[in-house]
């Protein structure tokens, strides 16, 4: 049996992405950003050292450690990286173009899952893929352009909103599978192997 833990990262995803929506909704305008900095590096840490294994260690069965390591990895370095630029009082566009390329990428892996027929619903997580994407392919624009047009900042939060609940519909129903599923394993060591 293998180490899964897509769960723990799914489950990171839905709330970097409610405190995301929130950002783009209240944050946008200035007020108190320092609020924010636990959330982002919180999500951005435990996304980073998750998504950093995965890439490394596939330890789940074929391209799903493409699929989920290395974007989480992407979504990680990501949040670090606003936790520690709005620390620093940093501007934000730098991360909005690395956010661009982050993004497409999710949407690419998106369409992919979908074409493939990967994951128990394609469909469902190939949609969580594209709207988590759709929110990094749409930031530079939204800071840079539309940060005062107040409707699309709130399209912005609610199309990353939609993206949490399709993750934590699939990151809860995988917790439950999982503790089933797994509730006979034993590490290697209590099987009496080395």
């Amino acid at each position: 049996m293998f180490i899964d833990y897509i769960t723990l990262m799914l489950i990171n995803m839905v709330a970097g992405l409610v405190l995301l929506a929130d950002f783009v909704y209240c944050g946008l305008d200035g007020a108190n950003l320092k609020r924010w900095i636990p959330g982002f590096g919180l999500v951005g840490a435990i996304a980073l050292v998750t998504g950093l294994h995965m890439t490394l260690t596939w330890p789940v069965p074929g391209s799903f450690n493409i699929s989920f390591g290395e974007t989480t990895l992407l979504f990680g370095g990501l949040y670090v990286a606003a936790a520690i630029a709005i620390a620093q009082g940093w501007d934000l566009l730098s991360l909005t173009v690395y956010a661009f390329f982050a993004g497409l990428t999710a949407v690419v892996v998106g369409a992919r899952i979908i074409n493939l027929g990967q994951t128990n619903q394609p469909v469902v997580t190939g949609l969580g893929f594209i709207l988590t994407g759709l929110g990094g392919v749409l930031a530079a624009p939204t800071l840079v352009y539309l940060r005062s047009n107040k409707t699309w900042r709130t399209v912005g939060a609610v199309v990353l909103l939609v993206a949490a609940l399709v993750w934590a519909i699939i990151g809860f129903r995988g917790y439950w599978n999982h503790m089933e599923g797994f509730s006979e394993w034993q590490p290697p060591v209590m099987r009496g192997e080395p």
